[in-house]
């Protein structure tokens, strides 16, 4: 079986990137989803990819509010995403304190860029109960909202945004870290076999640890972000002084699953049942090592 799995083409996705380049008996196909994870489990949902490497929070998220589309299998990245909060070029927004009541622009319905506009609402202290989206389903759509007035802000990832910044495009009023490890793997419960995706993963541990060794970050890893992106060399070298990826993609730390439900929950974007939630119901059992 050929594993179509679904990937956002950012920086992030450089080891699985290089992955595919030495891939020379094509036990996978990439399938580009340009519109996050919103769109991601979109195509997990309707059987259009196998495998996807998405965002922790929508991911987490889905499965407590009923999906069934989908088991985490893996870690991606264990740092956490900062979330800009951008503006367009001439608004009178200043601050994030000026966002109160405004609508907010994200790419999809449960999205990072939805349940992260939560998180920052929290932080905030501002009702979650009544935030108002429109959907521009991409960055460009999300860039273009800002400027005409539609919408206020939205919140993307620092350095992907940043050349739009640079370019005057959009300003920069604040940022939001994530309070959890960014990325994370999920799978289809039934398409592929474990034994499958175990493999995928084993072999994608290798590249990400080697993408994080100390030797590839002092000069290998500039160059291949800046081949396969074409990111400025000094934005690049701020980005991986922020980022550090799994020793093995297979695990995943129990915390990790149930601090994100504890702020998802605060934040509104999950309601816990009776008892709580169970952190195993969120995993393939039979792929995942849960530590």
């Amino acid at each position: 079986m050929v594993l179509r799995v679904g990937y956002v083409r950012e920086h992030f996705s450089t080891p699985l990137l290089q992955f595919q380049d030495a891939d020379q008996n094509a036990t996978f196909t990439l399938v580009e989803c340009p519109s996050g994870t919103g769109q991601l489990i979109s195509r997990l949902t309707k059987d259009e990819i196998d495998v996807a490497i998405a965002l922790t929070d929508p991911l987490i998220s889905g499965i407590a509010n009923g999906s069934t589309a989908y088991k985490l299998c893996g870690s991606y990245v264990s740092t956490p995403l900062n979330w800009a909060v951008i503006t367009g070029k001439d608004t009178k927004f200043n601050d994030i304190s000026d966002l109160k009541g405004t609508t907010i622009g994200i790419s999809r319905l449960g999205s990072g860029s939805q349940t992260m506009a939560y998180v920052m609402a929290l932080k905030q202290g501002w009702p979650t109960d009544d935030l108002k989206f429109q959907i521009n389903n991409d960055i460009r759509g999300l860039i273009d909202s800002v400027n005409d007035g539609s919408t206020s802000a939205f919140m993307w990832e620092w350095f992907t945004t940043k050349p739009f910044v640079d370019a005057g495009e959009a300003r920069f009023i604040g940022s939001v870290p994530t309070p959890w490890p960014s990325w994370l793997i999920a799978a289809h419960p039934t398409r592929a076999s474990p034994e499958t995706l175990r493999a995928f993963m084993t072999s994608l541990s290798g590249y990400v640890r080697a993408f994080n060794s100390a030797a590839n970050r002092d000069g290998p890893n500039v160059e291949v972000i800046k081949a396969k992106f074409g990111y400025p060399e000094e934005d690049i070298k701020a980005w991986l002084k922020t980022v550090a990826y799994p020793e093995d993609c297979l695990s995943i730390p129990s915390e990790v699953i149930s601090h994100t439900l504890d702020v998802l929950e605060k934040a509104g974007v999950v309601k816990a049942p009776e008892g709580g939630f169970n952190v195993a119901n969120f995993i393939a059992k039979d792929i995942v090592n849960l530590t």
